[in-house]
């Protein structure tokens, strides 16, 4: 049987406009559901994998509607608990020209945002699972959500899953009391077999502070020594940990970006190709859509790291090419848009 791929985090409603308009403009809101966790479940589903999603969310048409979205897609969500007042909302401002791209989050007293240890039976979850994947942003909406997710990792740590990480560090995030995103994420990647971030977020994560890089452009020549010491440190922090993994970017205008990821396996650093994107269409779930063709990848081609990561990027680049947070892109796309 086709192994099984559990996501555990919140969906939200995303609000933007049309036309690159400022929040403030205008009468009319587009609305699309995403998320780091559902971003990365629909991926794996688009990608051929089986797929279940847990998350909370309120009863009413509007949690209808929202598991309806990923029904479509072919995921489980029957382990979504229901429950709770609203769903979490953030209202997405698209760059233009000089004008950086904006967020504003909604999320705090949402279904999700009480999310709390004992809600979810981790156990009968896991119980025809492989691999559970989670993000940091579910350790920053509230402490309770961040004991929900430490409890599911130890439960899937106990049960002999493989745990996936992405830091998914959100400064605009980390505003309840006590809330500590270095130390909570740090030991929340001490849990992960495979770990994926920026150089932003490892820097975070660790408290060691990233390589310097400069404006990197499709023939920029990075520095492979200093990455693999880093990487060295790295893993010396996180010796649980068996794969892990950078993404770098250069966003050199609005629509014109620059991206390639490294990927330290087994001791061995590798690097894929510089991706000169023009136009960004969306660039929102990008990272998502990487880490869910790494899973995917490193089940159907394990032990090739470098196809791995070459077919992962090759899906992160065609997401900013597909409006909304998902990307709707299958396996027979991804290799032959990165002639893989």
């Amino acid at each position: 049987m086709m192994k099984k791929i559990v996501t555990f985090g919140e969906i939200l409603l995303r609000w933007s406009k049309d036309d690159y308009q400022r929040l403030m403009q205008g009468r009319k809101f587009n609305g699309n559901y995403g998320g780091s966790e559902a971003n990365v479940a629909v991926s794996l589903a688009m990608l051929g994998d089986r797929v279940g999603y847990v998350s909370r969310v309120p009863k009413g048409q509007i949690g209808d509607a929202c598991l309806n979205e990923l029904r479509q897609y072919g995921i489980d969500v029957s382990r979504v608990v229901r429950g709770g007042d609203r769903l979490g909302t953030y209202y997405f401002e698209a760059a233009a020209g000089l004008r950086r791209s904006g967020v504003v989050y909604d999320r705090r007293g949402s279904s999700f945002y009480s999310s709390a240890p004992g809600m979810f039976p981790w156990a009968e979850i896991f119980s025809d699972t492989d691999i559970f994947h989670c993000s940091g942003i579910t350790c920053a909406v509230s402490q309770s959500a961040t004991d929900a997710t430490f409890e599911a990792v130890r439960t899937a740590r106990e049960m002999g899953l493989r745990i996936t990480c992405d830091i998914n560090y959100r400064k605009n995030l980390w505003r309840y009391e006590g809330a500590d995103a270095h130390r909570t994420l740090n030991a929340l990647m001490q849990y992960s077999d495979y770990i994926f971030g920026d150089q932003d977020e490892w820097e975070v994560a660790s408290g060691v502070a990233q390589v310097p890089m400069g404006h990197m452009k499709a023939d920029t020549d990075l520095d492979m020594d200093a990455y693999r010491r880093y990487f060295d440190e790295m893993h010396r922090q996180f010796p649980h940990a068996k794969e892990m993994m950078m993404g770098l970017r250069n966003q050199i205008t609005t629509t014109h970006h620059v991206l390639t990821a490294l990927l330290w396996y087994e001791g061995e650093l590798y690097r894929t190709r510089i991706y000169d994107i023009y136009p960004v269409l969306d660039p929102m779930g990008v990272g998502d859509a990487f880490v869910a063709a790494y899973i995917h990848a490193a089940e159907k081609w394990k032990g090739d790291a470098q196809r791995c990561l070459d077919f992962s990027l090759a899906a992160s680049r065609l997401k900013n090419s597909i409006s909304g947070d998902f990307n709707l892109v299958t396996e027979e796309e991804v290799i032959e848009s990165g002639e893989l």
